[in-house]
């Protein structure tokens, strides 16, 4: 078993012993072993950990990826498993979504006036409603309507915001971009242009960003999990290699 000091391990990563340090301190790391004198003594599996870590970052980012080393840590690898299915159900979402506003701007630009707004009958959430849709608070979606980016109609009889097949679309498109890190001005204008059906430019350059997060997202994920394997390998050398479907032949 090869022998690492906290320096061994910043320096492959171009990061501080500190953080290293820390990253032990917060359960991303195994715990270390120690020196008579107090120094760390970190292995292998150190290493790997590390490794993971860092590449489950750009994947799922930092506080998820810290939660599935944690998970890993205290011997939940089904919990970790399950922080990973989600992130792939994100990205999945995303992707969906993307495609619903591409193709939304494909009809817009076919059409120069835009498409009269559908009833609000049936078919209208509440703001609780529209916010668990999206996996936002109420909060944030009330925060949109003040930045311009939604208009919901009101219920005559209550004064609740009732949003529609077109607030919906835009509240969508409002998560995708806030998400893609647009300023909410920004966001406001391009909902203004598929509202209008004019100007599209701009949003089509959006979404061609966006489309390249999710790529570089989806191939961090399959990095993250090369790395991660490693790390469960050493976790548990025992372990059995996964089914693949083909069984080997008898001699």
């Amino acid at each position: 078993m090869s022998i690492m000091r906290p320096t061994d391990l910043a320096v492959e990563h171009g990061i501080s012993t500190q953080a290293v340090r820390n990253y032990e301190r917060d359960g991303f790391l195994p715990p270390a072993e120690r020196t008579p004198s107090g120094y760390r003594i970190y292995t292998e599996a150190h290493a790997a950990a590390l490794r993971a870590f860092l590449a489950l970052v750009p994947a799922y980012g930092h506080a998820t990826a810290g939660r599935i080393m944690n998970a890993l840590h205290r011997d939940a690898l089904d919990d970790a498993l399950t922080i990973i299915d989600r992130g792939h159900s994100r990205l999945l979402r995303d992707r969906d979504t993307l495609d619903a506003v591409r193709t939304a701007v494909g009809h817009l630009t076919a059409d120069s006036k835009a498409a009269p707004p559908p009833s609000r009958e049936p078919g209208t959430r509440t703001v609780g409603e529209l916010a668990h849709r999206l996996g936002v608070t109420p909060a944030t979606v009330r925060s949109w309507e003040e930045a311009g980016i939604l208009n919901p109609a009101r219920d005559p009889a209550t004064g609740y915001r009732l949003y529609d097949a077109a607030d919906i679309r835009d509240a969508e498109l409002a998560h995708l971009l806030r998400r893609g890190g647009h300023l909410l001005d920004h966001i406001a204008m391009v909902v203004r242009q598929i509202r209008t059906a004019g100007g599209t430019d701009a949003l089509a350059a959006s979404l061609d960003a966006w489309q390249r997060r999710l790529t570089a997202q989806g191939l961090a994920m399959l990095r993250a999990a090369t790395h991660l394997d490693t790390y469960l390998g050493l976790l548990d050398p025992t372990a059995p290699e996964p089914f693949t479907g083909h069984r080997p032949r008898p001699e």
